[in-house]
């Protein structure tokens, strides 16, 4: 997949050095699991020890907050496009739902900076044009095989399951649950 214009400029500078690298991404990683379970609001010495680093490593690498903010964002923008192109080789619909499933995750960690980093609307409309070029594809690829409803649009998919990840399951089991009863909403029907 060729890299566009817009998910080009919404990409994460990573260290080079391969070690560099290593705590670089352990830290986004630690980052986006304690902001989806902390919020914003979480400790950042919590955050480099769940990544197996110092505090000093995470502020040589993200100087403020904001900085840890923004990556965590740009990274799992990233991904999303990532794995929707890895995901061309499943039948239609199974890439469709699994990027979907995917989407929860995201929309989970943005929830989580989104008041954090809200004066960056430049970042969030450009993460938001390549979150559609990533995923509207998926559901037309499934809408022309007829997997997927016709009278539905990227925006009404993205609607529906922004409103499942929003909500406030009790367990992750409840909520795979009912986004599975919100994806069946999206199925043709035979």
């Amino acid at each position: 997949m060729a890299a566009t214009e817009p998910e080009s400029r919404m990409a994460v500078r990573r260290p080079h050095r391969a070690d560099a690298r290593r705590n670089f991404d352990a830290l986004l990683e630690a980052a986006r699991e304690v902001f989806a379970t902390d919020g914003s609001g979480a400790s950042l010495e919590g955050i480099a020890r769940r990544a197996g680093v110092n505090i000093a490593t995470l502020y040589r690498n993200f100087p403020t907050r904001q900085h840890l903010f923004e990556a965590a964002y740009l990274d799992e923008v990233q991904t999303l496009a990532r794995i929707a192109a890895e995901l061309e080789h499943l039948d239609p619909w199974d890439a469709l739902e699994s990027w979907l499933r995917q989407f929860v995750s995201y929309a989970t960690t943005k929830k989580a900076v989104y008041d954090a980093i809200a004066h960056q609307e430049a970042m969030f409309v450009s993460g938001r044009d390549v979150i559609h070029a990533a995923g509207r594809p998926l559901l037309e690829r499934a809408q022309r095989a007829g997997l997927a409803r016709d009278d539905v649009t990227f925006d009404d998919v993205l609607f529906l399951v922004n409103g499942v990840s929003g909500a406030n399951f009790v367990q992750d089991a409840q909520r795979d649950r009912v986004l599975t009863m919100a994806l069946d909403g999206v199925r043709a029907r035979a």
